[in-house]
């Protein structure tokens, strides 16, 4: 009997230590709300719209492009107008200057150039859409008219971009 006993000291040494699973006397449980408020939003962006070179009094008219980006909450009906300019021209009658000098142009909404991009007064269109999240680009197509003799120099002109929602 002396072989069992440390067979016996090992079992009851582990039925000592054995983990004992602990019993909750009870429970509560409760619940919380988790809210947010999403608010409508756009934001918006734009490329410069390089005409290049123009030749005064060219046959033909310049023609030029850039991309506006506008991006609005999902489902959110917007209106992009773009204004006269810095040259404190109206929509209708925008130029670009070179100190006192003009240089006329004008900025469509369609490669047809035949509505003007503007603020929406007649004969002007501003450029609805719907919001998804992403950001929707719009195309915004330029043209110099032909026949114009100023002056050499560097015309430049600021639009302004301007999203309604």
């Amino acid at each position: 009997m002396t072989y069992l006993w440390p067979l016996r000291a090992a079992l009851l040494g582990a039925v000592f230590f054995w983990p004992v699973a602990a019993r909750a006397a009870g429970s509560a449980q409760t619940q919380f709300n988790v809210t947010a408020t999403v608010l409508d939003s756009c934001t918006v962006s734009a490329g410069d719209l390089a005409f290049g070179s123009y030749t005064a009094g060219s046959a033909t008219p310049l023609t030029a492009t850039s991309t506006i980006q506008v991006t609005c909450t999902n489902g959110l009906a917007y209106n992009v107008s773009l204004d006269g300019g810095s040259t404190a021209h109206s929509v209708t009658a925008r130029a670009m200057t070179d100190g006192s000098n003009n240089l006329a142009y004008a900025l469509y909404t369609s490669n047809a150039h035949s509505t003007i991009w503007g603020d929406g007064t007649a004969p002007t269109a501003r450029l609805p859409g719907t919001g998804n999240g992403s950001a929707q680009p719009l195309t915004v197509y330029g043209r110099i008219d032909a026949g114009q003799f100023v002056p050499a120099g560097s015309y430049s002109d600021t639009v302004t971009v301007s999203v309604d929602y």
